[in-house]
């Protein structure tokens, strides 16, 4: 194939199927590339510029071409093209998540731990969605902050009330209590966080990018995948290693080295992570499609009475 027609942004894998979005989240989603700079990142953008405008420089070649676009994927926003902040990137979500799940999983029997944990957590969860939102529905700082509050409140009291809960519950009970406040904290931060597109709606198209308006209804799918992916992201690693880790703590040799509980726990959450990650940004299509028949009425009609019954179905990012 001529480079000079080299379509970068087709996708690489088949987005339709499952394997075909696992291979594109594990190719965008390596954490190695949140640790180059942001001059090498530059770099990428630059190259995928040049080959959308057909201006390749000589001597690039496909495999250049391809690391470039897995570059530009993994640090820049789908909708506005701007580089995204290191902390919120997906590619991040490995070293970041795997610290602090571990230490939640860690610390987790007193309530002063309880609470600065999952403050933490939900403080880099509420970066986490702001940065991979949908950015045609623009949020304000006051609903930001709403957001931030309200998820970090409900994460909060969560943890705190099962947490004293359980006191009398089975050991391994009282280790569940993280995720517990984590999946009720998700349901409410990234709504929250993204509540601009379900006042709004968010742009929709046809299959060829052609924009028909705003759905409320799109919005509201979309963010529902959200939250069922990052519930399904943080699921294995803690449900799974708390029984792991009761199961080790029977053990001596275990019990000598209770200093390396937590780095232990941050290194076995890192594993689920790189494996989890993927796969759950893979459990549903990024360019998230809905019949027209179940939009809005009024969006509806007005697409009926401009395109006629040609356009069966309408497109939109959902967001990470």
């Amino acid at each position: 194939m001529a480079l000079g027609s080299f379509d970068i942004d087709a996708p690489r894998w088949d987005q339709s199927t499952f394997m075909g979005r696992l291979k594109h989240f594990f190719n965008i989603t390596d954490w190695r590339t949140a640790l180059l700079p942001d001059a090498k990142l530059d770099e990428a953008k630059a190259l995928v510029d040049s080959c959308r405008a057909g201006t390749l420089p000589p001597g690039t070649t496909e495999e250049q071409l391809h690391y470039a676009k897995k570059l530009y994927d993994s640090a820049f926003h789908p909708d506005t093209g701007d580089r995204m902040n290191l902390i919120g990137r997906m590619s991040f979500q490995v070293p970041g998540g795997m610290a602090i799940t571990g230490f939640m999983l860690q610390f987790y029997r007193t309530v002063p731990a309880v609470v600065f944990w999952q403050w933490v957590n939900q403080s880099f969860n509420a970066l986490v969605n702001y940065t991979n939102r949908n950015a045609a529905s623009p949020i304000t700082p006051k609903q930001i902050g709403v957001a931030y509050v309200t998820a970090t409140s409900t994460a909060l009291a969560t943890a705190v009330g099962l947490n004293l809960y359980t006191k009398k519950a089975p050991p391994l009970v009282a280790r569940w209590v993280p995720f517990a406040a984590v999946a009720a904290a998700n349901c409410v931060n990234i709504p929250m966080m993204r509540q601009q597109e379900i006042l709004s709606g968010i742009a929709v198209t046809d299959e060829n990018g052609n924009k028909l308006g705003h759905s409320r209804r799109a919005a509201v799918k979309g963010i529902t995948q959200v939250v069922i992916s990052r519930v399904t992201m943080a699921a294995p690693g803690m449900i799974i290693l708390p029984i792991i880790m009761q199961r080790l703590e029977r053990y001596k040799w275990m019990q000598r080295i209770t200093f390396l509980h937590g780095p232990l726990q941050v290194m076995m959450v890192g594993v689920f992570l790189v494996f989890m990650v993927p796969a759950a940004c893979s459990l549903f299509p990024q360019r998230c499609s809905m019949a027209v028949a179940n939009l809005e009425p009024e969006l509806r009609n007005s697409i009926v009475s401009q395109y006629g019954e040609g356009i069966r179905y309408v497109y939109f990012n959902k967001g990470l």
